[in-house]
């Protein structure tokens, strides 16, 4: 990597990030992001933010790797998962329009009670808290192997700096950076996707058939498109962003976030592929597209990810600091307590960074299994609108948690137990077998649960 030259811009983004960032001192524009005025974030700017928070430094790398390692199917696999822009828009619509709630914890709380509320709020608080690991972890990379100076001084500086915006203008100042970093990451993607297209060695037909039939990355499709219904759900910064505006317009920034966002990702995991049919030995991804594409490449990668991993932390710190203050009550909706739960994430996050793993995926695959105990609620009680007895809940959560911790220690190498009662090898395989555990043992035990209709009470 250009390390001069990414200093030099990395300086520069956060000056900008930092001019652009309004001072908010409204509890509504901190943590709704609404104008001095009162006015509601119009279709443009939910859009972009949506696909700016989405298209995170993780991501990109991660559709990269799954491309490099799997090829199409791993590109596609990865992408499936920003089908969640459609399950989400459904959820939402439905969560606003049909239960009449204005966010998902009173939905929650109106069926499972405190105790369910607090399930919920611990999942969504681990996954802020490795989105701002994941995230940090990739500026790392960017600059040096793990532990040396660059790595950690630019993982403290981006820390920094994104805090400090976002401590200023909360939700609002995510949505106004959230516009030029998505349009800036646009114009960066499409020039390493040039870069590809016009290189000697591209072919499209061979992109097409990287695949095997029997390759880990058509399993890893099946584990998304199972995940996909309960992914959106636990995701506080998509979720949050669909209790902002009217109808019409959230409907619409969810489609076209939809179909912008796939094409990126889809994009970005073509390098990957692409890298991958070009490989030596054992050349990494970075370095394989290194060698292919050259130094400019390397800049335009190393831009991406920084306003990836930027627009993806201040999104991060927004909806921690709303959902510690307004949706648990932890204290009273003023920007100064919201401030103070942006600090807390993030001493968390850089924790993660210095104890947690290095396996980016590791995160999502934890992350979306755990996820998976919202499904029976989704299909059940927010789609049906059924009424069922809270203790299936509690089961079902149990269960998916359960699942995450056991994939977790499984590809951690700290059991094998999986592998052995199953006979199944790949990492892939066993997620696959893990979500549809918990998948079966969740429906079961809501249909199980389900009360008379002549009982349910409106929602």
């Amino acid at each position: 990597m250009p390390l001069p030259a990414l200093i030099g811009a990395l300086i520069l983004l956060a000056a900008v990030s930092v001019l652009v960032s309004p001072r908010v001192r409204t509890a509504d524009g901190f943590f709704r992001g609404s104008s001095n005025t009162g006015q509601a974030p119009d279709v443009v700017t939910l859009t972009l933010s949506q696909v700016t928070t989405w298209i995170f430094a993780r991501s990109l790398l991660n559709a990269g790797i799954l491309g490099y390692f799997f090829g199409i199917a791993g590109a596609l696999a990865y992408t499936a998962y920003y089908g969640s822009f459609l399950t989400g828009w459904l959820i939402v619509d439905r969560l606003r329009y049909r239960h009449g709630v204005t966010n998902i914890q009173t939905f929650v709380a109106h069926h499972f009670g405190r105790l369910g509320t607090g399930c919920f709020n611990l999942l969504i608080s681990m996954r802020l808290l490795t989105e701002v690991f994941a995230n940090l972890l990739v500026v790392g990379i960017v600059f040096g192997a793990a532990g040396s100076v660059g790595y950690n001084l630019a993982i403290i500086t981006v820390a920094l700096v994104t805090l400090a915006y976002s401590m200023t203008g909360g939700l609002r100042a995510s949505l106004r950076t959230d516009l030029w970093q998505m349009t800036l990451l646009g114009v960066l993607l499409i020039g390493l996707t040039a870069m590809m297209f016009v290189h000697p060695f591209f072919e499209a037909s061979a992109l097409l058939e990287s695949s095997a039939t029997n390759s880990p990355g058509w399993i890893l499709l099946v584990v998304a498109l199972l995940q996909v219904l309960s992914y959106p759900m636990h995701d506080p910064v998509m979720m949050d962003r669909g209790f902002l505006a009217d109808r019409s317009s959230t409907r619409q920034s969810f489609l076209h976030a939809f179909w912008i966002s796939s094409l990126c990702i889809l994009a970005f995991g073509f390098l990957g592929v692409f890298a991958g049919l070009h490989r030596q030995g054992e050349e990494e991804l970075i370095a394989t597209l290194a060698r292919l594409l050259g130094t400019p490449a390397m800049l335009l990668l190393g831009l991406a990810l920084f306003i990836s991993a930027a627009s993806t932390l201040d999104s991060a710190f927004s909806s921690a600091s709303k959902l510690a203050v307004v949706d648990m009550e932890l204290g009273e909706a003023t920007a100064r307590n919201g401030r103070l739960a942006m600090l807390c994430f993030a001493v968390g996050g850089l924790l993660l960074v210095l104890f947690g793993t290095d396996d980016l995926f590791a995160a999502v695959a934890v992350s979306g299994t755990a996820s998976l105990f919202l499904t029976p609620v989704i299909i059940f009680c927010i789609f049906a609108e059924r009424r069922v007895r809270p203790w299936c809940f509690f089961v079902t959560f149990a269960a998916a948690v359960g699942g995450a911790a056991a994939y977790f220690v499984e590809t951690s190498g700290y059991s094998q137990l999986i592998g052995s009662i199953s006979g199944l090898e790949h990492d892939y395989a066993k997620l696959l077998l893990i979500t549809v555990v918990v998948l079966v043992v969740g429906l079961s035990s809501f249909a199980m649960a389900l009360q008379p209709r002549s009982d349910n009470t409106p929602s």
